[in-house]
């Protein structure tokens, strides 16, 4: 059993292009003048509704005045990381978006880069992780899932929004692991981000799929989905009828961070400007508003906190995946 603290956390069509949108900013002056958000996946997945909603908050809030986001798939977010790098002089204006897999990925060698060759600015928020099936599916909770998967784990295709032995297929072996089954036995599918592997689920191409939580929420409320478990201490007031995985008898919780990073080289001013700007945007009532929509949890490190918090992920990840089998 792996119980995930705060220090140890891990986790439609693609969209590829630039979608600019111009937020008007109250009367006062902003902080920022503007931001651009570069996206390492496609439309409809948890990078592409983090930095969206962060937008929206800093540009409603005033924060920022204008705010435009760009949506580069590829390489299981290495496409945007290796643009950041390569293009560093031009993008001082440009904040990435990322998450636990730009450690997970670093760490199988999906990519040359890790966390360290980009600027840190600081982790945002938390999102649990939630099991998901369609509206029509026989599976109706987490414990048919395991019912089927116990039967023959071969006939269970479950599908995510990341590269095998990424973090979603880490979830799921993990949540296998605490039912009592072999978590290398997952038949795992693989999608370039949530948005495709929920469109996915939704055509019938697989029979479950592991996302983010917040991913999951605005379907689940359309009856698209059902939420078959979710991998909070609790149930979010999001979507409250989704049962976590502890109440059904499954020892597992989950949550993903997801932060911000810009190009290497960044003016040290610079970066202090856009760290600043995120941690007044935690007071403002538009941010409450983002965050609680989502199901969102505030996970606040700037800066050096930052750097030391991926630091001790990164240990405890690379000790996970050893002891399961992925490196």
């Amino acid at each position: 059993m792996y119980k995930f603290s705060r220090r140890a956390v891990f986790s439609a069509l693609a969209v590829v292009g630039i979608t600019a949108v111009m937020s008007a900013a109250p009367a006062q002056a902003a902080d920022l003048e503007k931001l651009h958000f570069l996206i390492p996946g496609g439309a409809g997945g948890g990078w592409d509704g983090t930095a969206r909603g962060t937008g929206e908050a800093l540009t409603k809030s005033g924060i920022v005045g204008t705010a435009s986001y760009e949506n580069m798939s590829g390489g299981g977010g290495g496409k945007a990381i290796g643009y950041l790098i390569e293009n560093a002089a031009s993008s001082h204006w440009t904040l990435m978006v990322n998450s636990t897999p730009i450690i997970i990925r670093s760490l199988v060698g999906r990519f040359p880069h890790n966390f360290r060759d980009l600027t840190m600015i600081a982790g945002t928020i938390g999102d649990y992780a939630a099991f998901v099936v369609g509206k029509d599916s026989k599976l109706n909770s987490f414990k048919d899932l395991v019912t089927a998967y116990k039967a023959n784990p071969r006939s269970v295709a479950i599908g995510g929004g990341s590269v095998p032995g990424g973090m979603d297929h880490l979830v799921a072996a993990l949540a296998m692991q605490s039912a009592g089954e072999d978590p290398t036995k997952v038949k795992y599918i693989p999608y370039d981000a949530g948005g495709k592997a929920m469109a996915a689920l939704l055509s019938g191409e697989i029979q479950a799929l592991s996302t983010g939580f917040s991913e999951a929420v605005a379907l689940a409320k359309a009856g698209e989905v059902k939420i078959i478990g979710m991998t909070g201490p609790e149930r979010n007031d999001a979507f409250k009828d989704a049962p976590t995985l502890k109440e059904l008898g499954y020892d597992a919780e989950f949550v993903n961070w997801r932060g911000f990073f810009a190009a290497p080289g960044l003016p040290a001013a610079k970066a202090d400007a856009y760290r600043a700007a995120i941690t007044k945007m935690y007071s403002t009532p538009e941010w409450e508003v983002v965050r609680k929509r989502n199901g969102w949890v505030n996970i606040h490190n700037s800066g050096a906190d930052f750097k030391s918090f991926l630091g001790n992920q990164e240990a405890v990840i690379k000790d996970l995946m050893k002891k399961l089998g992925f490196l």
